[in-house]
């Protein structure tokens, strides 16, 4: 078996809030609590598993989503109905836009604790 990615978690004060933010953004649904966790799985069998921990425990961290042009216009909208600020580079220089990098589209914006979420058509390098 080739070594694959499974689960990762992802700290959150509300897992079930922050599961249901990224659900809600990308078209997938939140899963059964599982002990302490709220998992959202993705397409390829990956599952992000968010805890609730103390807040100032929380290391903000980066998680992108490759997405196809469909999805990423949904999911786009979904940014913009919520009023969520996005921008087109990780570093947050460049609010209100998206980037076109490797021929493809990306946009970055916050989960509500501050993780980066990142959502791109084209992996990079591609």
């Amino acid at each position: 078996m080739s070594v694959q990615l499974n689960h990762t978690i992802v700290h959150s004060r509300d897992n079930r809030e922050s599961a249901a933010f990224l659900a809600h953004i990308l078209g997938l649904e939140v899963g059964p609590e599982w002990g302490p966790f709220i998992p959202v799985e993705t397409g390829n069998g990956v599952t992000l598993d968010f805890a609730a921990i103390p807040a100032e425990s929380i290391t903000p961290q980066h998680y992108a989503f490759l997405v196809s042009e469909e999805e990423f216009d949904s999911a786009f909208e979904k940014i913009r109905a919520a009023g969520v600020e996005y921008f087109a580079d990780p570093h947050r220089k460049q609010p209100g836009e998206i980037n076109h990098n490797d021929g493809g589209r990306g946009v970055y914006f916050l989960d509500p604790v501050g993780h980066a979420m990142e959502i791109i058509t084209r992996p990079y390098g591609g």
